[in-house]
């Protein structure tokens, strides 16, 4: 199965959707990708689609709902899960400013606790 995410003027996801292989896949990406994406608007007449790979093949993530899909990079990537996470051109994924503890234990990221101390940030999970 292929996917493609419908996308806003602003290049935000808002839905994404499955076309037949067979629907598509009788010439190689990216020629398969415009049929794929001429089906999306007829069967819809939303104009505005993009292939995105399940596997994660292309375009760096498989696009859900809310993410953007960055076209001078031709990537799509999730929406920032906090202020103070940098996004990472490299993985197309948020960074926090402090690396995850590795030291077997579970942690959650407190966003109140690294703006008041950037030194702090990670809490432990202990239920």
């Amino acid at each position: 199965m292929a996917h493609f995410a419908k996308l806003d003027d602003n290049n935000i996801v808002l839905e994404v959707t499955v076309v037949n292989n067979a629907d598509i896949h009788f010439l190689p990406f990216p020629e398969s990708e415009a049929f794929g994406v001429q089906i999306c608007r007829d069967v819809t007449g939303h104009q505005k689609w993009k292939q995105t790979s399940y596997n994660n093949n292309f375009r760096g993530n498989y696009a859900g709902i809310g993410y953007t899909y960055d076209s001078t990079n031709d990537v799509f990537y999730e929406p920032q899960p906090y202020a103070s996470y940098t996004l990472n051109t490299t993985t197309w994924k948020w960074d926090p400013p402090i690396p995850y503890p590795e030291d077997g234990n579970y942690y959650h990221w407190d966003e109140e606790a690294y703006q008041a101390d950037n030194t702090q940030g990670w809490v432990e999970v202990t239920e």
